[in-house]
């Protein structure tokens, strides 16, 4: 291939590119990889919306043979919907001179410049998945300030709030910590001693999940969590939570490739885009805990 077709190296990134970037971004990012992405309806283009719906559940009746038996009241069926709209677009670029430097990178194992622009978007991605993160502050507080250290008695704390709220078990449950809040952790002999039945499973991006009192227990060293804590405290964070809290909808990523003549410039654009949208999910504000350290 001529190395100055740039339609040929624009649908070969296009063809090769894609495909892998959608499966990377799915199983190295943490928090846009665990939240819900079940929905209604197809996402073809930015502007998009798409639905996710649960059936509300009917109040059951009591009744007493010989009394009221006989008969019964029937609920009408309801259903509620969250409408996501893909109105957010992501985009990370590159300039370079030579198209030479592009072409020898489409066949790559590992391509740097592609790997480099996913790491691009998937900051952006998990940046604005955590700005939307917003606990119900009403009895009981799901937003838990002052706590220093988060340990086995924290862990217990925020299950029962958990527990409360009425997560289903369907779907596990998982806890994003900090270097900090996850170090807190690993000095507690009692959750992470094999002799305690503490086990390491690693099962997101590689990285290992503590599984204790029902949660996925996780480090995040994102800058994202860090802004969980309003005082910018820079450590101390955490986001626990149950999947359905937040719905995510994804487009596919789209690569071009240009030259910049046009701009009466020599050399050669790449970019990468993707429109993505999210929203709290149904009770969504009471489906997941932040605890900080004020």
């Amino acid at each position: 291939m001529s190395v100055t077709n740039i339609n040929d190296v624009s649908n070969q990134v296009q063809k090769y590119w894609s495909p892998m970037f959608q499966k990377e971004l799915k199983e190295e990012t943490l928090l846009p990889g665990l939240v819900n992405r079940d929905y209604e309806g197809d996402l073809k283009k930015g502007g998009d919306s798409v639905y996710v719906s649960q059936i509300n559940r009917p109040t059951a009746e009591l009744k007493t043979i010989g009394t009221d038996a006989d008969s019964f009241e029937s609920t009408k069926l309801s259903t509620s919907r969250v409408t996501v709209t893909a109105d957010k677009r992501i985009v990370a670029s590159y300039e370079f001179e030579d198209m030479v430097d592009l072409q020898s990178q489409i066949g790559a194992q590992n391509p740097a410049i592609r790997r480099a622009l996913l790491e691009a978007v998937e900051i952006k991605l998990n940046d604005y998945l955590y700005s939307l993160v917003s606990p119900s502050t009403s009895a009981p507080d799901h937003s838990i300030a002052s706590v220093a250290d988060f340990n086995a008695t924290q862990i217990a704390y925020v299950r029962k709030l958990a527990s409360q709220a009425k997560w289903n078990k369907m779907k596990p449950w998982y806890s994003l910590l900090d270097p900090q809040y996850y170090s807190d952790l690993l000095a507690v002999t009692a959750l992470t001693s094999r002799e305690n039945g503490a086990e390491d499973v690693p099962q997101i991006a590689g990285r290992f999940m503590l599984q204790r009192f029902g949660f996925n227990i996780i480090e995040d060293n994102s800058d994202g969590i860090l802004s969980l804590s309003p005082t910018a405290a820079g450590a101390d964070c955490g986001l626990i939570f149950h999947p359905d809290f937040m719905y995510l909808v994804m487009g596919a990523p789209t690569f071009k490739v240009s030259d910049l003549h046009a701009s009466k410039q020599f050399g050669y654009v790449i970019s990468v885009d993707m429109w993505v949208g999210a929203k709290l999910g149904i009770d969504g504000d009471v489906k997941h805990i932040v605890v900080y350290n004020s």
